[in-house]
């Protein structure tokens, strides 16, 4: 059998209808050449052996798979597993793409990478990778999610960053994009513009899973290794879709094992009160690449709400527009109210505070788990809580203590 990763995206770009690179003539020059290096170094020993190093000496992969057993006794029906993605240095999974992407930058010869950040888990990881490698680091984040996320901002001015703070529009992911993106056209002959998630012109939804599908291989084999057998169901929460495609890169020529994936419902199915794209949205174009997006009237990226600031977005990354149009993937969703029941949940019952993204993951294996009596749940704990618990006690107490 052929495997999917390698033959998906085509070489332009395209997983299915969706996907592509519509740049700015003056930025075409930058990713046909971030394209080659890309190309070459997937295939360079010398890469591949210092990320592997990079890796295991100082992320402080493989991070473990815990056995969610208070949680799984709790509910009855499925057993509940989460690859713990928290534990990865910097405390999500985005350092997984942040440091490939700083090497990569190395090896082009660049002296600054710059990104946009949602709830500062690629800034913080994109300032820890620059800070590594000696270089300069612009993070562009919208007021909003400033506000809501002052743990992480204050963790990337520590680390050395600049910080951008949005205040145009919705003031929140998609502006952060927009002025990154502007950013970067006056500087991409000395800087890498490192996007943080599946998204974006080609060859970044391609090179992120890349990078991130380390979850998905450490996960297969460790489960297997736990339980002899692989996982029924894999979850992961969808925004942009990073953490969602790093897992199910470990699990998508198997058949037999069913994915998920969670998007957030916000507090209501009224545009501008979710951000549930693959649920509710319809085909379009968004920062240079074609997928599924929430539109308003006039047929512009709609404005969006979830209680998790990494994944307010109006838009998917491509591959996962395509898993839906295929049926490989099953698209979900949880709301607030689940996302924050799922927190307090997971803190109390197995003493990990989970970020409000992955709750959404958690709030899928909570619902599920009384329905699938004898199967096991796998899901992506994505990041750890710590960025979001000021956020939750004083908007929402301490839950039903």
């Amino acid at each position: 059998m052929t495997s999917y990763l390698k033959t998906t995206p085509t070489r332009d770009g395209f997983f299915g209808e969706y996907g592509g690179a519509m740049l700015p003539p003056p930025l075409e020059p930058h990713f046909a050449e971030i394209n080659k290096a890309w190309d070459q170094l997937s295939k360079s020993a010398a890469f591949l052996e210092e990320l592997r190093s990079i890796r295991k000496h100082f992320q402080g992969r493989p991070t473990p798979i815990s056995y969610l057993h208070n949680m799984s006794r709790h509910l009855g029906g499925a057993q509940i597993y989460a690859k713990r993605e928290d534990l990865n240095h910097t405390g999500a999974h985005k350092l997984n793409h942040c440091m490939a992407e700083a090497l990569l930058a190395k090896y082009m010869g660049k002296t600054k990478i710059m990104a946009e950040t949602g709830a500062g888990q690629h800034g913080v990881a994109l300032a820890t990778a620059a800070a590594y490698f000696g270089m300069e680091c612009e993070i562009h984040m919208g007021e909003i999610d400033i506000e809501k996320e002052a743990p992480n901002v204050t963790r990337m001015k520590l680390l050395g960053a600049t910080v951008v703070p949005v205040g145009f529009g919705g003031r929140s992911l998609k502006e952060a994009v927009d002025s990154a993106f502007q950013s970067y056209v006056a500087q991409a002959d000395h800087a890498l513009f490192c996007i943080g998630s599946v998204v974006g012109p080609h060859p970044f939804p391609k090179m992120v899973r890349d990078f991130q599908s380390i979850v998905g291989i450490e996960a297969r084999e460790q489960f297997h290794e736990m339980t002899g057998q692989l996982p029924d169901i894999v979850a992961a929460c969808v925004g942009g879709g990073s953490n969602a495609m790093g897992l199910f890169a470990g699990f998508i020529d198997e058949e037999d094992v069913a994915l998920y994936g969670v998007e957030p419902m916000g507090t209501s199915s009224n545009l501008g009160d979710h951000a549930a794209t693959i649920t509710f949205g319809e085909d379009g174009d968004i920062h240079g690449f074609r997928t599924m997006l929430l539109k308003d009237e006039n047929g512009e990226p709609a404005p969006v709400h979830t209680v998790a600031s990494g994944l307010d977005y109006p838009g998917v990354g491509p591959e996962h527009a395509h898993l839906h149009r295929t049926g490989r993937v099953t698209y979900t969703s949880a709301n607030d109210k689940e996302a924050l029941d799922a927190f307090f949940a997971l803190s109390r019952d197995e003493g990990i505070i989970p970020a409000l993204e992955s709750a959404h993951a958690v709030a899928f294996a909570i619902r599920e788990a009384p329905k699938n009596p004898g199967k096991s749940i796998l899901l992506n704990l994505s990041g750890r809580g710590d960025k979001d618990i000021d956020y939750v006690t004083e908007t929402f107490g301490f839950g039903d203590a």
